[in-house]
């Protein structure tokens, strides 16, 4: 038997039945320059891409509203800084420091001491009040309450979030003033030899009572925030839990808490935002003074936003300007917070997501 020829490309001839033209696109040379049909796969087979799309259109409004943002806090920040300057120029004293408020004299003494005290007292007051009660409505709407009864206490929760500060302000000084005074008398007979429950008196219109609106006024918002969060935990955690013999509080502990940590943690600083940039209120309860001090029962207290609103209407023009300066103080201090909030969710949501 002859050798069989071989049916390679190179030595197939124009005629030769053996070699076709798809063994010889099949052998590697590919397609040729002149075919027709457009090549398969790759980007080739996929539609060319719009110009303008909705997707684009709405990356570029999404963008733009978070530049927007920015510039907003940017120029807020530009308009109290140069509001402040001339006030801060004619002071004659320290502003970070003076405790005394006297912009509208003829030699403008006032600083910020005593504000900035008061204001972020009454809001860790009211915080200590408010979170537990809070969490705990959250966890008993969540996963204790039946339906019936949680969909309609969740309603009038989310009603509260929305009463005006007034209404509380009046109801605290009308309604809850002579309780807070007869609860303060019983404290400073029992435990006056504690500096926060010293004083000889009056009591009544105090941090105390401040502080309890302010928890009242809190309690919805971070209620609503974490009823939502615990609901979003994932059912097969829970159930894993339960599978495992936990009991319904311990499922609660090791499966929902962890999970739903950041979002409480961005509840409460929501709350103590409100907390710190609340006016009427602590305005129509506080005994409006200008000191530091710890005791939580006698008259007196103070805060950034009470001041402007009891004295801007008689303030001068350095008045106003000192006011506009406490104002950049108090910007400062929110600002401040909502940071420290968002890195504590990140740094958590980090430890999760590398423990996963």
């Amino acid at each position: 038997m002859g050798d069989i020829p071989s049916r390679s490309v190179e030595n197939a001839t124009a005629g030769d039945p053996g070699v076709t033209g798809r063994h010889t696109r099949g052998a590697g040379y590919g397609v040729s320059p002149s075919s027709s049909e457009p090549p398969l796969g790759g980007g080739g087979a996929l539609p060319k891409k719009t110009k303008f799309s909705i997707e684009t259109g709405f990356r570029g409004l999404s963008t733009a509203a978070g530049a927007m943002v920015l510039v907003i806090i940017v120029a807020i920040a530009v308009f109290l800084v140069s509001k402040a300057v001339p006030a801060l120029q004619a002071n004659t004293a320290n502003f970070l420091t003076e405790k005394t408020w006297f912009p509208n004299d003829t030699e403008p003494v006032f600083g910020i001491a005593a504000l900035a005290f008061g204001t972020v007292l009454s809001s860790v007051i009211a915080l200590i009040i408010a979170v537990p009660i809070a969490l705990a409505i959250a966890l008993f709407l969540s996963h204790y309450a039946p339906r019936r009864l949680a969909t309609p206490l969740g309603f009038v929760i989310d009603l509260l979030a929305a009463v005006p500060s007034v209404v509380f302000g009046l109801w605290g000084r009308d309604v809850l003033q002579q309780p807070v005074r007869d609860f303060s008398v019983w404290l400073n007979e029992y435990f006056g030899w504690l500096p926060i429950f010293g004083g000889e008196g009056p009591f009544g219109q105090s941090i105390m009572l401040g502080g309890l609106v302010l928890a009242i006024m809190v309690l919805p918002i971070v209620t609503s925030l974490s009823r939502e969060v615990f609901q979003q935990t994932p059912g097969m955690n829970e159930e894993a839990a339960l599978a495992l013999g936990a009991t319904r509080w311990e499922m609660i502990r090791t499966a929902v808490l962890p999970y739903g940590k950041p979002g409480v943690i961005a509840a409460v600083m929501l709350g103590l935002g409100r907390a710190l940039g609340e006016t009427i209120a602590l305005a129509l309860t506080l005994g409006i003074t200008f000191n530091i001090s710890f005791n939580l029962i006698q008259n007196g207290g103070n805060s950034i936003a009470a001041n402007i609103a009891n004295t801007f209407g008689e303030a001068n023009a350095t008045g106003r300007g000192a006011l506009i300066a406490s104002g950049l103080v108090l910007f400062a201090i929110t600002l401040v917070v909502n940071m420290t909030a968002r890195a504590i969710i990140y740094r958590r949501r980090e430890f999760r997501d590398s423990a996963a």
